[in-house]
């Protein structure tokens, strides 16, 4: 007996996402950070120089499409941890937040090549082209819809 694959759809995206996610915020809840901490610290670090905030703002609602005044709480709330840092006009990672990252990027390495692992290159490279056209697509259909 042959089994067929599921046809991806909205749904098994969701619930690929959401597991993924999971087993991320498994690991950051040990830390004290939350998903969209992460996300936010994760910007400031690979930025090639100490953002905005206005800038962070727009880089993180563009990924997250969070609403803008939660990712502001989100920046506070680094702060307060001093995983950010004023400099002036902008923010910059501290040390700490720096080591955290990678600290989180080594605990979930290993799960991440346990979670990707065996999947053929083609397989991978057929997903991300319509994971890409997926992204755009809803991408359009969101700025249709907010303009």
């Amino acid at each position: 007996m042959t089994t067929t694959a599921p046809v991806a759809d909205a749904r098994a995206l969701g619930l690929a996402h959401y597991a993924a996610r999971g087993v991320l915020e498994h690991v950051l809840a040990r830390h004290g950070i939350t998903f969209q901490q992460q996300i936010v610290l994760r910007a400031a670090i690979s930025a090639d120089a100490p953002q905005a905030p206005d800038d962070l703002v727009t880089q993180v609602r563009g990924s997250l499409k969070a609403d803008p005044a939660d990712i502001r709480a989100t920046l506070d709330e680094l702060q307060a941890k001093r995983l950010l840092v004023a400099d002036g006009a902008h923010l910059r990672p501290t040390d700490a937040g720096r080591e955290l990252l990678a600290v989180i990027g080594a605990e979930t390495a290993p799960v991440t090549a346990r979670i990707w692992g065996g999947i053929p290159a083609e397989d991978l490279a057929a997903a991300g082209r319509v994971l890409s056209l997926v992204a755009g697509r809803a991408n359009a259909e969101l700025a249709a819809l907010t303009t």
